[in-house]
């Protein structure tokens, strides 16, 4: 019931070349369809505070944080990876997206809330312990999951529902049993990394055109029995919506009702288990409407917890 959307105004500074679909209209089609639905009110908004240096570390190399700062320019852009550009305020935009989660946790363990929606950019789930890609500059979620270990947390979940599969969130967790990675994507395809299954790690790769019935059979076959069995004391969810059907980026089927129910899902794992609170990120999604649609029916969900 005490739900958060965390975001900053610095989260648009972060440009990349023109046409990028990554682009800082995404996170006004959440804010406009939030005000038209009225989910607006049952809300609290919190502004994401600047993350420092030291929490890039929690889950990043030293050379990767290293290489983000000198390559950011002083006018126009720098091509970090191939697909991922930095412009020169493009750091305003990262360290309150990384910012954002650190608060989520703060305040979820100190009971203020039950769970928060970072609604910031640049994305995370692909970068890796020492890459940046696919336009992600770090791992925003990652570092957050790092940060709530430091604190104390001991077993956390992750569930990751973005049409891609979150790599980086993989290679960061492979070792840690503790983590408990569920991540469903389309494969093949972006970005055609080792998909890497052990105890704690569980990768769903689904076949193009798949739709909510696949997504229902992958969640009560695979997910939820390892869920129940982990008990996690804090879930985080890496909500990416570029599976939705409208998102020409992929060709997954996946409709609003679809990400109604897996959050539902989700949330009730949560609740049963005990888990202290729910912290959802935002990843991917491209088709500015069904974004929108999409984030609100999740962030709608989250209210309910």
């Amino acid at each position: 019931m005490r739900t958060a959307v965390i975001s900053h105004p610095h989260c648009r500074k972060h440009k990349m070349i023109d046409d990028h679909p990554e682009c800082p209209e995404r996170l006004d089609a959440i804010t406009d369809r939030l005000l038209a639905s009225g989910v607006d009110v049952g809300l609290t908004h919190l502004q994401a505070p600047k993350a420092e240096r030291e929490h890039y570390l929690l889950a990043h190399d030293e050379a990767l944080v290293k290489h983000v700062e000198t390559t950011l320019p002083t006018e126009g852009l720098a091509n970090l990876d191939g697909d991922t550009w930095l412009c020169p305020d493009s750091f305003k935009a990262i360290e309150r997206a990384v910012g954002a989660g650190l608060l989520a946790v703060d305040e979820i363990l100190a009971d203020k809330l039950d769970a928060a929606f970072c609604s910031v950019r640049p994305p995370g789930h692909h970068a890796n312990k020492d890459l940046s890609s696919g336009f992600c500059v770090f791992n925003n979620l990652a570092i957050a999951v790092k940060y709530a270990q430091s604190k104390g947390v001991k077993r956390i979940a992750i569930a990751d529902f973005d049409v891609h599969h979150g790599n980086g969130t993989q290679d960061i967790f492979i070792d840690d049993e503790n983590v408990l990675l569920c991540s469903l994507f389309q494969y093949p395809f972006y970005p055609n990394t080792a998909v890497k299954n052990n105890s704690h790690i569980v990768n769903s790769p689904l076949p193009i055109a798949s739709n909510g019935d696949d997504l229902k059979e992958v969640f009560t076959g695979q997910w939820l029995p390892k869920l129940k069995a982990f008990k996690p004391e804090l879930l985080f969810i890496s909500a990416g919506f570029d599976a939705h059907l409208e998102d020409d980026m992929a060709s997954l089927k996946f409709v609003e009702s679809d990400y109604i129910w897996l959050t539902e899902q989700l949330c009730s794992v949560a609740k049963e288990g005990g888990c202290k609170g729910v912290i959802s990120y935002l990843e991917g999604g491209y088709a500015l409407s069904a974004l929108g649609r999409s984030a609100v029916a999740h962030i709608k969900v989250l209210t309910e917890v």
